[in-house]
């Protein structure tokens, strides 16, 4: 029996499944934050050691797939590899971002373009021809905007400016409180500031922003910016690679697409249709842990109906942990 390794990692949680090569599923956790940047190497690995252990598995994986948030260069595939091999994670490791595996979740060609937006936002693109089409995704240092956590910031923001009337009136300014089970912004902003209320929870508030889109100016535009980020990430990579007159997919992956009623997938949709007639815009319903997983597997040659099993379990299993969320 050969086991894949795989993991899905970022900013608020983590996913971590082993797979046997006729694609069932023997175990799936769910663990909190693992993006090096935020918790480094060390802690990194020590966590997904630890997740590892929760699945009661003695066994040595054939082959790892780990794909993360914060691994964005060379250096920091190796760092992570280096690190994962000294503990005899799996005969065989690879190490990726986590916008990997959202494009393999989403489609079996192989290639075209990922954006992931959970707590931060990222994208890659890759060709059919393999070229890669990659961004640094450090946040505002690179030049990034978006994701849960910017979104929250924003609209915490604003509920502070509207309180004190040094901006326009929002009902962020009672919304964002009543989220926390405050009366007033500034009430939320000096919880923050004592560390009564973690920081980075303003990743929760994306939501609440969502929800007053359709009828606040102020929660809309936030919204409005997104999407325009968002279509300057598919964009600048459909054009790297050459793909803009091509029939490629721009698949959308984490938790600020998968509303049902999203405006913001639709935004994308209509504002990339206008660049490009054959591009396809989609949320993928696949969560990222199952790309992880298939990239894995694609390692082995396994077959198609290998691959639609792991599908499926998966996806199964990621629903029911996904009933109890982990913001990290």
């Amino acid at each position: 029996m050969t086991v894949v390794l795989a993991v899905d990692g970022g900013n608020s949680k983590t996913d971590l499944a082993l797979v046997r090569d006729d694609g069932a599923v023997l175990a799936f956790v769910r663990g909190g934050m693992s993006s090096p940047h935020h918790i480094g190497v060390d802690g990194c690995v020590d966590l997904l050691h630890g997740m590892y252990a929760q699945t009661g598995s003695s066994a040595q994986p054939e082959i790892a797939q780990v794909l993360l948030a914060g691994v964005d260069f060379p250096s920091e595939e190796r760092a992570l590899h280096d690190a994962l091999a000294a503990r005899g994670f799996a005969r065989e490791i690879a190490v990726g971002n986590d916008t990997f595996a959202v494009l393999r979740a989403g489609t079996e060609r192989g290639w075209g373009v990922a954006v992931v937006c959970g707590a931060g936002i990222n994208c890659v693109g890759v060709a059919p021809d393999g070229r890669h089409a990659r961004f640094p995704s450090l946040g505002a240092i690179s030049g990034d905007w978006g994701g849960g956590y910017d979104v929250g910031l924003a609209a915490l923001g604003a509920a502070a400016r509207s309180e004190d009337g040094r901006g326009p009136k929002t009902r962020l300014e009672q919304a964002v409180p009543a989220f926390f089970g405050k009366a007033v912004p500034s009430e939320v902003s000096e919880a923050i500031h004592l560390g009564e209320i973690p920081q980075r929870r303003l990743v929760e508030l994306a939501p609440v922003v969502f929800d007053e889109a359709a009828t606040d100016p102020v929660a809309a535009e936030f919204v409005d910016r997104l999407a325009a980020e968002v279509v300057a990430l598919a964009e600048v990579a459909l054009r790297r690679l050459d793909l803009i007159d091509q029939p490629v997919e721009v698949l959308l992956g984490g938790g600020l697409f998968q509303r049902p009623d999203s405006a913001l997938v639709d935004a994308i949709r209509i504002a990339l249709g206008a660049v490009g007639t054959a591009i396809t815009v989609r949320a993928t319903a696949a969560p990222p842990i199952v790309g992880a997983a298939l990239l894995g597997l694609d390692m082995l040659g396994v077959d198609g109906e290998v691959q639609e099993r792991a599908r499926r379990e998966l996806a199964e299993r990621a629903t029911v942990q996904s009933e109890r969320p982990i913001y990290g």
